[in-house]
């Protein structure tokens, strides 16, 4: 496999996983607050550990990538102040901004993983 997958790793695929969760929970049961911002806390914390704190630092305070996060953590905000669907619409923009150069990688390690990698080789 070229990835090798350590502890710290899977503890932030984990976090991610649960960030996503509860975001996808908060969003069902009509955008409720809690649970997208449990949601939030636990993607971002997940991302930190993923990455690492310093890499992480450098992606949201990139000059290429201000525009996604000034979206990213508006969307934080509104989320915040009781406007859950402007927030997530700004949050996923966001994250289409600054995790746009990713989705190459992610698909490489998708394509390693057996059942994943068979149905994404067959429909791409």
């Amino acid at each position: 496999m070229a990835y090798e997958i350590t502890e710290q790793k899977k503890i932030g695929i984990g976090l991610i996983g649960f960030g996503i969760f509860f975001s996808l929970l908060g969003v069902i049961l009509f955008f409720d607050r809690g649970l997208l911002a449990l949601g939030n806390i636990f993607w971002l914390t997940g991302v930190a550990i993923l990455l690492g704190w310093r890499s992480t630092l450098k992606l949201f305070t990139n000059q290429a990538y201000y525009k996604g996060t000034i979206s990213f953590f508006l969307g934080l905000f509104f989320l915040f102040v009781r406007w859950p669907l402007v927030g997530i619409i700004l949050e996923i923009y966001g994250c289409i901004i600054l995790f746009g150069g990713f989705w190459p990688s992610v698909k490489v390690f998708l394509n390693h993983i057996p059942v994943v990698g068979w149905i994404i080789s067959y429909l791409f």
